[in-house]
């Protein structure tokens, strides 16, 4: 279980993935090596990892949320084979088993290659039985906006404390390039990973990785997300929600929604649902009573479609080539899939 401390870090680390063990203990009023000790155990314990992630509208990436149904055997072989692909997140076993749900990451450009799985690889796979595929449009809750259930720890002095010192962007280096894409990759697997780490997969000098990093975090183009096993945090029951709204209201809901502290991410996207959810509940009755009590206040849903997640396979990082040390390995739900 989870102490004052533990969470105390867990919500550090939301506001800065980044912050120094000697500030976070600074803050907790704790020494350094609690800290670290703290933070290895939660690595080891509760598969607990900070990604580095690029925004991707600055990356000029399209996401798409993937909606395949397939028989109990083929969707699990299905989602491992989706979790291994570099151009996936967050994909899930949702509906007794017999649905993925995988967010897809696409170039924006039309006519760029990257493509593959929405256009070749899906429809010649024999086991899928229905496909769907909706256009992320835009996201109110996810990504960088973190999941309120992991930020209730610290105070506003505490939060004010560890927030990542502002820096002015040079205006020449605010844009994502291909030549940012190796810091990228490394980011994904370790979004902590020392400037001599970072520096080695790069080939860039530490300096030089210290100056892009804070330039992309001045711009937002460069943020930092937590996996963690959120049963650890009482969440036993997990869910998408499917809504269709009259596009009038559509953004009134999404941000009324977004202020729900039950969902870790809400986001509009193209289809007959056009905005969707992922709630995160105590049990299956506290996931019925917000449906009731919350959702179902909001006069302006015409419909609403409840697919319980059974299993996360991938979050938001790269599915790691061998088990972690200590636990097998279990993920975070929170924002989005929102990778």
């Amino acid at each position: 279980m989870l102490d004052d401390i533990d969470r105390g870090l867990i919500h550090a680390l939301h506001i800065d993935g980044r912050a120094p063990f000697s500030t976070i203990a600074d803050v907790l009023g704790v020494s350094t090596q609690t800290v670290s000790r703290r933070y290895r155990r939660l690595c080891a314990e509760a598969s607990l990892r900070v990604v580095g992630l690029a925004d991707p509208h600055r990356a000029g990436r399209t996401q798409w949320l993937l909606r395949l149904t397939a028989g109990p055997h083929a969707a699990q072989d299905l989602a491992a084979a989706l979790a291994r692909r570099a151009d996936t997140s967050w994909v899930m076993l949702a509906s007794g088993g017999t649905e993925i749900v995988a967010l897809v990451h696409t170039p924006t450009a039309v006519g760029q290659a990257g493509h593959a799985l929405l256009l070749h690889d899906i429809p010649r796979t024999a086991a899928i039985t229905a496909v769907s595929a909706h256009c992320v449009l835009h996201t109110y809750l996810g990504g960088p906006t973190a999941w309120p259930g992991r930020e209730q720890s610290l105070d506003a002095e505490q939060r004010r404390r560890l927030q990542p010192a502002t820096v002015p962007a040079r205006p020449a280096q605010q844009a994502l390039t291909p030549a940012d894409d190796d810091l990228l990759a490394a980011l994904q697997r370790d979004g902590r990973a020392s400037l001599t780490d970072l520096a080695a997969a790069t080939g860039w000098s530490a300096a030089t990785i210290a100056r892009r990093l804070a330039d992309l975090r001045a711009v937002g183009a460069l943020f930092f997300d937590l996996e963690l096993d959120n049963t650890l945090l009482g969440v036993t029951t997990q869910a998408m929600l499917w809504m269709a709204v009259a596009p009038a209201h559509l953004d009134h809901v999404a941000r009324t929604l977004a202020g729900h502290h039950e969902l870790a991410y809400v986001a509009a996207v193209t289809g007959p649902s056009n905005l969707v959810a992922q709630a995160l509940c105590p049990d299956p009755a506290a996931l019925h009573r917000y449906l009731i009590d919350k959702v179902g206040a909001v006069a302006a849903i015409r419909s609403l479609e409840t697919a319980p997640v059974l299993r996360m396979v991938k979050a938001i990082g790269p599915v790691p080539s061998t088990p972690r040390t200590g636990a097998p390995r279990r993920t975070k739900s929170r924002t989005q899939p929102a990778g």
